[in-house]
């Protein structure tokens, strides 16, 4: 008999590669999608399709029982909202009402995996030192704020057989963001804000799925891991590979760190017209300039043989081809 598995934030970056994973773990798996959700992306899987009322534990407890899946990975969430109460409520109180409905059951489940993130911690203010599992939550974004909390509320379920995983900053193919920075290299410009030097690190998307998936059939239970290929970069070394893979030189441009908060905040404004948040905005800043993202692993490695198979500029080489092969850049 398969594994049945529920995917939340099935249709987004992360989700369609856990899919992948999963089929690829012989797992019979349900992508929870909205009715306004786009699938185009998903019709080759052979999959199956719910929706989830978040705002109901009642009905998602009956969901849960309905289809008794084995498994539950959270990856749903929001990285763009206008407060910090939107941001809560999509990431924080949803996943606490998810978690809720398992845990209360009467299907018992075998493993609830909650997708957060290293802005859940927050970065570093000094060099030369690392973020470890149990460190200290210092979130300067209200994304970060926001899964610091869902984590606080997921830990404090009882009966809940609980994985938590932080990746860094996790980028490959579909991934938009990096798009945006890939084609302003492609432009022949590496743009950077203010002059101060930054510790970064990376994960590679294939990779995190599969630590994901893998970690389903583990003993493990009510365990927290932050998750990266293990590297320590330097704020340029993205640029570097991402140039030297595309064959360009660029020029490197440093805008002072007030410029663009003020380009951050007009473009909140213009976008506020269309009800949407910008990418770049005020709040995102508080990461993109962070001195300190560099990641300890060893926990990772040790409890689950965690070894990723893509270090930065592996990874972009992959990613650089695929946005290529589908007219992406």
């Amino acid at each position: 008999m398969k594994k049945r598995i529920l995917i939340t934030g099935a249709t987004g970056f992360i989700g369609f590669h856990l899919i992948e994973a999963a089929l690829a773990n012989d797992m019979e798996v349900y992508a929870n999608i909205r009715k306004s959700s786009n699938t185009d992306h998903l019709t080759g899987f052979p999959i199956n399709y719910v929706e989830l009322d978040f705002e109901s534990i009642y009905a998602l407890k009956k969901n849960i029982e309905e289809y008794k899946y084995h498994y539950i990975v959270h990856a749903a969430g929001v990285t763009k909202a206008k407060s910090l109460d939107d941001y809560h409520k999509f990431n924080a109180i949803y996943s606490r009402n998810l978690a809720i409905a398992a845990a209360t059951s009467f299907h018992e489940i075998e493993k609830f995996v909650f997708v957060s993130s290293l802005a859940a911690l927050g970065p570093l203010s000094v060099q030369h030192a690392v973020l470890k599992d149990s460190s200290s939550a210092h979130p300067v974004t209200y994304y970060g704020k926001s899964k610091a909390l869902a984590e606080a509320y997921l830990s404090s379920v009882k009966n809940l057989p609980l994985l938590i995983f932080r990746p860094t900053a996790v980028y490959g193919p579909r991934e938009r963001d990096l798009l945006i920075i890939l084609k302003t290299i492609k432009r022949g410009f590496e743009v950077y804000i203010g002059q101060k030097d930054q510790q970064l690190s990376f994960i590679y998307v294939k990779d995190l799925a599969e630590l994901i998936i893998g970690s389903l059939k583990s003993a493990l239970k009510y365990k927290t891991y932050n998750v990266s290929d293990g590297n320590i970069y330097s704020r340029s070394a993205l640029g570097t590979f991402a140039g030297k893979i595309m064959r360009k030189k660029t020029f490197r441009l440093n805008l002072p760190l007030p410029v663009v908060n003020r380009i951050a905040w007009c473009l909140e404004q213009a976008l506020k017209v269309f009800d949407r948040m910008p990418t770049l905005n005020v709040d995102k800043i508080q990461e993109l300039t962070g001195p300190n993202w560099a990641c300890d692993i060893e926990n990772i490695k040790k409890d689950l043989g965690f070894m990723p198979r893509y270090q930065l500029e592996h990874g972009l080489n992959e990613t650089i081809k695929w946005y290529h092969k589908n007219n992406w850049l």
